[in-house]
């Protein structure tokens, strides 16, 4: 499928999606949005995906929302404002609930509508120089459909303090709080991706989705009975399938499990074919 605002590169089951609006600041409209939401669904379908992450190209990963779709939402009745905020919050639950791990590679300033997509990520990623922003209040709103993702990364201490502020701060600050789980040096920044990814090449996809429902469906609920038997039904569920098998028999074997071997002659053979054109 060809994008008016992302670009999307897939090599070695890794899908790079490209937010492509550089003259903008790679900031927010309709249409980046529903192609944002699509292509979500549809790398998270795709068997033959097991990692995406999420870049962006020129100076900033994104800067908010754009001011041209600003200005339309201005005129908007509250009805209206609403059929369109439900756009944004359906894209950002896409990306917070993508059955594939999503790598957030930032860059540059990430403010606002940016900051919510990064949180909807698994992981995040941040270049040293790059800096951050809440600035809805200074607007007179309020980051909303955003809210809960971002919630969850720094937890509501920090909120409060920069949902209300709308202060600037730079990776430093952002790592400490935890919106982002690591930083580097701008000249660093893939090969930290890199690492990331690799270490993901080496777990079972099928395990990979089901942790990521565990945490989402475990963060902020009580340790009572009920999340006891649930989280034993899990377990007992994933040892029964095929990766769960073989995950143990490859340990007790002491050999690569039949993923780790299938990507690694994959690499090899798409590396290969590179080599000879």
């Amino acid at each position: 499928m060809n994008y008016e605002t992302l670009e999307i590169n897939i090599s070695h089951r890794v899908a790079v999606l490209w937010l492509a609006r550089e003259t903008v600041r790679n900031a927010f409209n309709e249409t980046s949005i529903a192609e944002l939401t699509q292509a979500f669904e549809t790398l998270g379908r795709d068997e033959g995906i097991r990692a995406i992450v999420l870049a962006a190209k020129g100076p900033a990963f994104c800067a908010g929302a754009d001011l041209a779709w600003m200005k339309r939402m201005a005129g908007f009745s509250h009805d209206e404002n609403r059929a369109d905020a439900m756009k944004l919050a359906t894209m950002l639950r896409t990306v917070y609930e993508c059955p594939k791990p999503v790598l957030a590679r930032v860059h540059g300033d990430a403010y606002a509508g940016g900051i919510g997509l990064l949180a909807a990520c698994d992981i995040a990623v941040a270049a040293h120089d790059a800096s951050f922003c809440l600035s809805e209040t200074k607007l007179g709103l309020i980051p909303a459909t955003i809210g809960p993702y971002v919630i969850r990364a720094m937890g509501s201490h920090y909120a409060r303090r920069y949902f209300l502020t709308a202060e600037k701060f730079d990776a430093g600050e952002a790592y400490r709080i935890g919106l982002i789980h690591d930083i580097a040096p701008a000249e660093e920044l893939d090969g930290k991706v890199n690492e990331l990814l690799g270490a993901l090449m080496l777990t079972s996809a099928n395990a990979v989705t089901e942790a990521k429902r565990l945490v989402r469906d475990l963060a902020g609920r009580p340790i009572d009975d009920s999340i006891v038997a649930d989280t034993a039904e899990r377990i007992a569920q994933v040892r029964v399938t095929e990766d769960g098998r073989e995950g143990v028999r490859s340990f007790l074997e002491k050999r690569k499990p039949r993923w780790v071997a299938e990507y690694e002659a994959m690499v090899a053979a798409e590396d290969g074919e590179d080599e000879e054109m």
